[in-house]
């Protein structure tokens, strides 16, 4: 075999004339796909599957970690939790939230509710030496847009829109926390206390009027979330067998 080779090339090299055959020959079969017998055809475009497996994960475990997510609790389809996050029974959280448990735990209590687009997530520990973890306890409505880390919100709070509280803050009992506003690292707001601003301060304390309504806010949120919650469906596919099930019933749609 490497003789014949040998001597092909020889006559090759003696005849100009047979180089041009034999280029055209070896840039046909380099252009050409290796293909073996047994694979059949090449697929082209349009016989590929057009399976899209880039939809958004719900529930993402993070090692030994999974979400814990209570029976009656809404959460929405578009929200992201992961790793140690614990949303508590009449607890909800809404459109866009992120609650990112991967280095420390983020629990939502009974009946708070953690509106559109909110971030919660916790470091591995607080400079100030307080809890790392993200804790929202019962009754507190957390308003859109709010970012937390580290931080602890006590039972029947409001903490408004665009606000952000850093790591080792505190907001206790009945306490309000105005749109906007920044809690810098460790500091604490009182009970019954009105905060605002960028860092937040005091601005008043509260009536006992205002400190009445608050845990009924968070109430009307979860009466709210009652309706939204009958409609959900966990499976993006499930709306189409059930309106084949009222169809083959005869139930109105």
């Amino acid at each position: 075999m490497a003789a014949a080779l040998a001597r092909l090339s020889r006559r090759t090299l003696a005849d100009p004339s047979r180089l041009v055959p034999l280029r055209r020959l070896l840039s046909a079969e380099a252009a050409a796909p290796a293909v073996s017998p047994a694979a059949g055809p090449p697929l082209t475009p349009s016989d590929r599957v057009k399976w899209d497996y880039r939809g958004q994960r719900r529930i993402i475990p993070l090692g030994q970690w999974v979400p814990n997510i209570a029976v009656d609790a809404y959460v929405a389809p578009n929200v992201v939790l992961a790793g140690q996050v614990t949303v508590c029974d009449g607890a909800s959280v809404w459109n866009g939230a992120v609650l990112r448990g991967d280095l420390n735990k983020i629990t939502v209590g009974f009946c708070s509710n953690v509106q559109e687009r909110c971030v919660l997530h916790a470091a591995w520990k607080s400079p100030t030496g307080l809890p790392a973890e993200t804790l929202v306890e019962r009754y507190v409505t957390l308003g859109a847009y709010s970012l937390l880390r580290s931080c602890t919100i006590e039972p029947e709070c409001i903490i408004g829109q665009h606000s952000i509280l850093m790591e080792g803050s505190l907001v206790e009992t009945n306490s309000i926390l105005e749109s906007g506003s920044v809690l810098p690292p460790g500091r604490r707001i009182p009970t019954g206390e009105l905060w605002a601003g960028n860092p937040a301060r005091f601005v008043r304390k509260l009536t006992h009027e205002e400190i009445l309504e608050i845990p009924k806010l968070a109430v009307a949120i979860n009466d709210l979330m009652q309706s939204h919650f009958s409609e959900f469906l966990p499976y993006s596919t499930v709306y189409l067998e059930v309106e084949k099930m009222k169809k083959a019933l005869n139930i109105s749609l």
